[in-house]
């Protein structure tokens, strides 16, 4: 529904109230699928023209998340009737939520925000990393300069 605008939400909500069907709305306002007009209808039944944003996105917690999801996943509630009750835009969000849950092994992440980054950070941490994969190598070497001079003393005395 993100192609409509605030106006035209109220339009299609009063178009279909007096008697408008969904097939006409659907050709009217460029092609918006009709289950995106009966999502819009329904959201607007329970909670108002309120509901439809006109400036800022609404955010939700992890706790919100999570007791959303668990409403669908173990109340086996529907997720079109979960998302109208919760006052989501859409009920695709939801989905994606679930999607996400269940990806990450039913653990909630809060999803960063913004652009990363391009600049690496520096490390603050000394380079240890660095003297534990050397390490072999110098005992290695160690080792062979020490058969090396070994061996050098054997032919000494032999001569």
């Amino acid at each position: 529904m993100s192609k409509l605008c605030y106006v035209d939400k109220i339009e299609i909500y009063n178009e279909r109230k007096n008697g408008g069907t969904f097939s006409y709305l659907y050709t009217k306002y460029n092609n918006i699928r009709i289950d995106n007009i009966k999502y819009l209808v329904r959201i607007i039944d329970k909670h108002g023209y309120d509901i439809l944003r006109t400036s800022k996105n609404r955010t939700f917690s992890t706790i919100e998340k999570e007791r959303i999801i668990n409403c669908v996943i173990l109340n086996n509630e529907s997720v079109f009737s979960v998302a109208i009750d919760e006052g989501l835009l859409g009920n695709g969000i939801l989905f994606n939520w679930i999607k996400k849950y269940k990806e990450m092994g039913y653990n909630i992440v809060k999803r960063n925000r913004g652009k990363t980054s391009t600049m690496p950070k520096k490390d603050l941490q000394p380079k240890v990393t660095y003297y534990v994969q050397i390490k072999p190598e110098l005992e290695y070497s160690k080792k062979l300069t020490a058969v090396v001079q070994v061996r050098k003393n054997q032919q000494q005395k032999k001569k």
